[in-house]
């Protein structure tokens, strides 16, 4: 069986780096917000916004939010992650679209760990349906590690299933409607504020972004195999191939896109 290969140079430049600096703009406007902009009206209206959802609670929506936010508690999330990593890896047999979703999940989960440490914004004056964690305001984690969740799960899906559009749609309903209900949820439950949540929803996308950027669309990891049409794609003089490998365009069923074989047929 071949081995999986890693480039670290293409991880430093693909990963590491975008991710480094989402999370110093991510420190920064949490610094901006907590230091400098606390006392302006644009504070005043984010809170604002906290307060008429607190004032049209009702006990319908208590209920749909609290569901909607287990949805991306932290257990949830790991044992989710965790089941996906096997799952993806039995049926797609490589490590790709494991490590995309793993490195999504615990990229925005690092990135907004460390902006709390720095930027340590109180939580919506109303009152607070859910526990208030140990961890501060900005940016919201609940709603950043859906975005890398359930968005991570629908690209990779969409990605497998992609000449079938009813299935391509609903992927992305589904990947898109959680995030944004979650955010709503943690406004509407007095855990954060509109700008908590716009800026997790923005990390969640910047780390789903760099980790297929760099693990599906040009893989810093591979499995050591040959790629889709390297094989009599070319001779060894060079020249176009005439085999095995350059004849079965007709019949193969697979798709060639830049660093991803995508299964034109779905599973």
């Amino acid at each position: 069986m071949p081995k999986p290969s890693f480039d670290p140079k293409g991880a430093a430049r693909l990963i590491l780096l975008p991710l480094t600096v989402m999370a110093a703009l991510t420190i920064a406007v949490g610094l901006l917000i907590t230091k400098v902009l606390q006392t302006t009206t644009l504070v005043a209206n984010d809170e604002g916004v906290n307060e008429r959802l607190a004032h049209g609670r009702t006990a319908f929506l208590n209920s749909i939010t609290d569901r909607m936010t287990g949805l991306s508690d932290m257990p949830t999330i790991i044992i989710a992650t965790a089941v996906l990593l096997l799952l993806f890896r039995v049926v797609f047999r490589r490590w790709n679209e494991s490590a995309f979703l793993v490195l999504a999940v615990f990229s925005q989960s690092a990135i907004f760990l460390l902006a709390t440490v720095f930027a340590q914004r109180k939580r919506p004056a109303v009152q607070h349906l859910d526990p208030a964690p140990p961890t501060s305001s900005f940016p919201s984690g609940h709603t950043s590690a859906a975005v890398a969740f359930y968005c991570g799960l629908a690209l990779v899906l969409t990605l497998h299933t992609h000449r079938h559009r009813f299935l391509n749609v609903l992927w992305w309903l589904v990947g898109l409607a959680v995030p944004l209900g979650i955010a709503y949820s943690r406004m509407y439950r007095g855990m954060h504020h509109l700008s908590d949540v716009g800026w997790g929803l923005l990390l969640g996308a910047v780390c789903v972004a760099v980790a297929a950027n760099a693990l599906l669309f040009r893989p810093v990891l591979t499995d050591g195999r040959e790629r889709p049409g390297d094989a009599g794609g070319r001779d060894g003089d060079g020249t176009a191939g005439t085999g095995a490998g350059a004849s079965a365009g007709a019949g193969a069923t697979r798709t060639e896109r830049p660093g991803i074989a995508v299964i034109r047929d779905g599973f």
